[in-house]
């Protein structure tokens, strides 16, 4: 059993930056791939990003060259920095871990979620 939970959530004006941080119970922490996920108002979960074991990353086209995936499995935490926002990435972002290393895209491939926090980018 894996709990995460999320913080680092705000209000920004466009072409700022935020931080969201993720804490993971337990002690596989390291064996997980970890994506960030986010829902806007009306639609669906979608992709951000996703993080391996070993590092290795993987970004949504509409948000490569502006986030940036972390993880510090000593701290059991996975970071996404946010730069540039803009206000189509208002969103409730979630946290989520998976032993699945394909299709990492896919939110049915994650087993564990957090509760979310509020990103919202004013215009």
């Amino acid at each position: 059993q894996v709990q995460l939970v999320e913080s680092g959530g705000g209000l920004v004006q466009a072409g700022d930056s935020l931080r969201l941080s993720c804490v993971a119970s337990g002690r596989t922490f390291s064996t997980y791939v970890m994506g960030w996920f986010r829902q806007a108002p009306g639609k669906g979960r979608e992709f951000v990003a996703s993080i391996a074991s070993g590092g290795s990353t993987y970004y949504a086209d509409s948000v490569k060259g502006r986030f940036t995936i972390s993880r510090d499995n000593a701290k059991n935490t996975v970071v996404l920095q946010m730069n540039s926002l803009k206000p189509e990435d208002t969103a409730v972002y979630y946290c989520a871990a998976t032993r699945a290393t394909v299709f990492v895209a896919r939110v049915d491939q994650y087993k564990y979620w957090g509760q979310g926090t509020q990103a919202t980018v004013s215009s």
